[in-house]
C-alpha cells in the first residue's frame, strides 16, 4: 500500500496514525479465519481489530466481536465460544454488493413480479 494511501484512507486496513499507536501501544492477541487481526493496549482497557482488506465491521465473526465489545474477557484463541450444530459458517454482510439478496419483484431482479390475488384494489383520488 502506498504511503498516501496510508495517510489519508482508513478503508483500506489501517491509516498510518493507527499502525503507529498499534506498534507503540499494540500487543497481538489472535488473528481470525480472514486474516483479520486484532490488538489490545497493555492492560487490555482498548481493544481494536486491523482488517486484511476493506474495513467491513460484519466481516468480523460473532465471537471475536464479542470480544471486542468486552462481553468476553478472554479472547476467542484462548476460550472459543461453543458451536451449536445448527450454526451456520460465519458470512459478511452482501448488503450493497452484487451478490446481495433481492427477493422476487424486487426493481433489481431479472424475474417479472408476481401477479397479485385480486383482493387488493389500489387508490384513486377520485373515489
Amino acid at each position: 500500500m502506498s504511503l498516501f494511501s496510508q495517510i489519508f484512507t482508513w478503508w483500506n486496513g489501517q491509516t498510518l496514525g493507527t499502525r503507529l499507536f498499534t506498534a507503540m501501544n499494540g500487543e497481538k492477541v489472535g488473528e481470525d479465519d480472514q486474516g483479520n487481526v486484532y490488538y489490545q493496549t497493555k492492560g487490555g482497557k482498548r481493544r481494536w481489530v486491523i482488517f486484511n482488506g476493506v474495513s467491513e465491521a460484519s466481516r468480523v465473526s460473532p465471537d471475536w466481536h464479542g470480544w471486542l465489545h468486552h462481553t468476553y474477557d478472554a479472547p476467542p484463541t484462548e476460550a472459543p465460544l461453543p458451536q451449536k450444530p445448527w450454526e451456520k459458517a460465519h458470512s459478511a454482510n452482501m448488503t450493497g454488493t452484487a451478490a446481495a439478496y433481492h427477493p422476487p419483484g424486487s426493481v433489481l431482479t431479472p424475474e417479472e413480479r408476481p401477479r397479485v390475488s385480486g383482493d387488493y384494489t389500489a387508490w384513486s383520488p377520485n373515489g
